[in-house]
């Protein structure tokens, strides 16, 4: 489905793409609920609802990797058939566990497939659960980590989880605002709050500007990828965070476009300061831990 790296998914172009196949060529409808490299959140309401529209029998596949734990996110309710998500980003663990959910209709789909596979079939899976098992030889340290971070996540309360990646969004969004520099995503409604993408300048390498504030500060921000590559830095703020690191990590970068030379405009820290100042009391996350 043609589309562009600065939007979401568009619900009309799904429905069309859909009416037009009358063979029932598309088997799957593959979406990435947050998109790590440019910052953008895809409505899969508003995809679902487009699919029911035009009677497709197509799969509904969600890529949650960079959403789960962090941002809203309803399996069954939204009429998800496969949801894909991961150990670290929002729960909080090193990459290397993988978490699968599965609706009634792809389970059945699978057991049809002729696809050749071996570790990515669910019945191996769905079988040894039965009895509390593993197919094969599991991650038991990340497992035990997975644990400790749910754990937290109920000790804040996932509402107030949701909130506080929220307020982290908008001030991150404040800060690059009152720079003047540009965010990748256009569109308001789909802004992530797990993840800011933000344009150098042009005639700005963003990567030197990364590596700048690495050296002087030894605060690492992510890369453009792909057609971003050298144009975008990106500013992560979920799982494990606060106040303090997201204004931190904001007064690393503010120092660095300073010591790189990079046009800006000064303030942006201030402006993500008076934001979270109102609420930082109701909505300060409990971040100790006994170990």
């Amino acid at each position: 489905m043609s589309g562009n790296w600065r939007t979401g998914a568009v619900a009309g172009d799904l429905e069309s793409r859909l009416n037009a196949d009358k063979g029932s060529d598309i088997k799957a409808v593959l979406v990435v609920h947050n998109e790590t490299s440019t910052g953008v959140t895809s409505g899969i309401v508003e995809l679902r609802r487009a699919m029911n529209r035009s009677g497709h029998d197509a799969l509904l596949i969600v890529d949650a990797i960079s959403s789960l734990g962090s941002i809203e996110y309803r399996h069954d309710e939204w009429g998800v058939d496969v949801t894909v998500a991961a150990s670290q980003k929002g729960l909080m663990n090193p990459p290397g566990l993988s978490f699968n959910a599965i609706s009634q209709k792809a389970l059945a789909a699978s057991k049809s497939a002729k696809m050749p596979r071996s570790y990515w079939d669910w019945q191996g899976m769905v079988k040894s659960n039965e009895t509390g098992f593993f197919p094969y030889t599991p991650a038991t340290n990340l497992i035990y980590g997975l644990r400790e971070a749910l754990q937290m996540i109920r000790e804040e309360g996932l509402e107030d989880v949701f909130r506080r990646h929220e307020r982290h969004g908008r001030a991150v969004r404040a800060a690059v605002c009152e720079w003047g520099l540009e965010i990748v995503c256009t569109t308001s409604q789909e802004y992530s709050n797990t993840v800011t993408a933000v344009f150098t300048p042009v005639g700005y390498d963003a990567d030197q500007l990364r590596a700048t504030i690495l050296e002087h500060f030894d605060l690492s921000l992510g890369a453009g990828l792909g057609k971003l590559a050298g144009k975008v830095f990106r500013i992560g703020h979920l799982g494990h965070f606060n106040d303090l690191m997201l204004t931190g990590a904001l007064t690393g970068i503010e120092m660095g476009m300073r010591a790189a030379g990079v046009p800006h405009k000064e303030g942006g820290v201030m402006a993500a300061l008076r934001l979270l100042a109102p609420a930082r009391e109701s909505s300060r996350p409990q971040l100790r831990r006994n170990y």
